[in-house]
């Protein structure tokens, strides 16, 4: 490839990997070179290790050297991975193309308004650490699971991949903590001169409909909806997902032009 072809990043949400982005890597080629980045205690990269609790700056830290190496990339994150997106945007605007995320996850700035649907996310949180206390994480992943699909999306998943899930949620229960302690304020980001794009299904849960409705007041991007889609739109509407990327992309880049 080219040395001139534009990179893109993407980042995958919590209970997922960097392999949920492989249709959009396909659809992107061959005009884009795609790194796909799995996040800690996901896909093939270990566990958090660090003496503290894990952030949203540890997983960041992941894509820095991608950064630095790239010069410019262009972001893609969904839920988890979408927060992660902007912390990145935070921490290295320099370096950035474009921003897309699809329901990033930013409940600290839901907390800070003080808005009553974050009341399901703590429900959700501590059901999840119950049931892990107690050695139980299939039990956590249902909880995660049918909170973001509906109530019988896990019964109805292969037994494989809740498996998988299942050896995640420690993870995942420390990305809620991440999320709810985020000091990144939703001003900083509004500051940000990054071209960027917030997605969100139009059939997602409450607290995302309510976090789309805060960041579309205050930040300065371009806000599409996925027609029937949910919070899980980038894996189950892929192609209208995908389509809205790459429109975005191209944009992108005709405004750098």
């Amino acid at each position: 490839m080219s040395a001139r072809t534009p990179t893109v990043v993407t980042l995958h949400a919590s209970a997922s990997s960097a392999r949920q982005w492989q249709p959009l890597a396909a659809a992107l080629a061959p005009r884009f070179r795609v790194h796909a980045v799995d996040l800690h205690g996901h896909g093939e990269r270990s566990p958090w290790r660090g003496a503290r609790p894990l952030s949203l700056a540890d997983d960041a830290a992941l894509v820095a050297p991608l950064l630095m190496r790239e010069g410019e990339v262009h972001l893609v994150g969904h839920s988890y991975g979408g927060a992660v997106a902007l912390k990145i945007a935070a921490m290295y605007p320099q370096h950035l193309r474009s921003v897309t995320v699809y329901e990033p996850v930013m409940f600290r700035w839901l907390v800070e308004a003080q808005a009553t649907e974050v009341g399901d996310v703590l429900g959700v949180v501590d059901t999840i650490r119950h049931h892990l206390a107690f050695g139980s994480a299939f039990d956590a992943g249902r909880t995660f699971i049918d909170f973001w699909s509906g109530e019988g999306a896990w019964q109805s998943m292969a037994a494989p991949r809740r498996e998988s899930i299942a050896a995640r949620m420690r993870t995942v229960a420390s990305h809620f903590t991440a999320l709810l302690l985020e000091p990144l304020a939703l001003r900083e980001v509004a500051r940000l001169c990054v071209p960027t794009m917030v997605l969100t299904g139009a059939r997602t849960v409450r607290v995302m409909h309510r976090l789309a409705e805060t960041m579309r007041a205050a930040l300065r991007a371009r806000y599409r909806e996925i027609a029937e889609a949910g919070h899980m739109g980038p894996i189950t509407h892929v192609d209208a997902v995908n389509g809205e990327v790459l429109a975005f992309l191209d944009h992108s880049a005709r405004m750098a032009a």
